[in-house]
């Protein structure tokens, strides 16, 4: 597991959605994805990989979240690099895939990095991505 260290450059670097926990409500994280890292100048194939790792992120959390909870996905923006960190309140005794399924070999192929844990009743999965590209 790699540690992950969130450090936007102001408070203005940071955008939080609060979204239903609900397949339907995905396309509105994606599309936020998409917009944060082109505004970060990254390259078209960088920006359809988060997309894709976010959305495998977020499937993952659906899949251990109670009815009626809220997804929540907060994107931290840095000169470089765009860090999404999605969490959800989870049902008792849930469990996240381990780092040797499928799905977490989809999310490190696709990211820089991607960790997860759970405290407390809530589950959280982060992803960075830096900007391979020259602007």
């Amino acid at each position: 597991m790699t540690d992950l260290t969130i450090e936007p450059t102001t408070d203005d670097d940071v955008v939080l959605l609060t979204v239903p926990a609900d397949g339907g409500y995905l396309s509105v994280l994606r599309t936020a994805t998409a917009g944060l890292a082109a505004r970060l100048h990254f390259a078209l194939d960088e920006i359809e990989d988060l997309r894709i790792a976010v959305d495998e992120a977020c499937a993952m959390l659906l899949a251990i979240a109670p009815r009626g909870a809220d997804l929540e996905c907060r994107f931290s923006v840095t000169e470089d690099a765009l860090t999404v960190q999605v969490s959800v309140p989870t049902v008792r005794g849930a469990k996240l895939p381990s780092e040797s399924s499928f799905a977490w070999k989809v999310l490190t192929a696709l990211t820089t990095a991607a960790s997860a844990g759970a405290v407390d009743g809530k589950a959280t999965i982060t992803l960075l991505t830096q900007r391979t590209s020259i602007i």
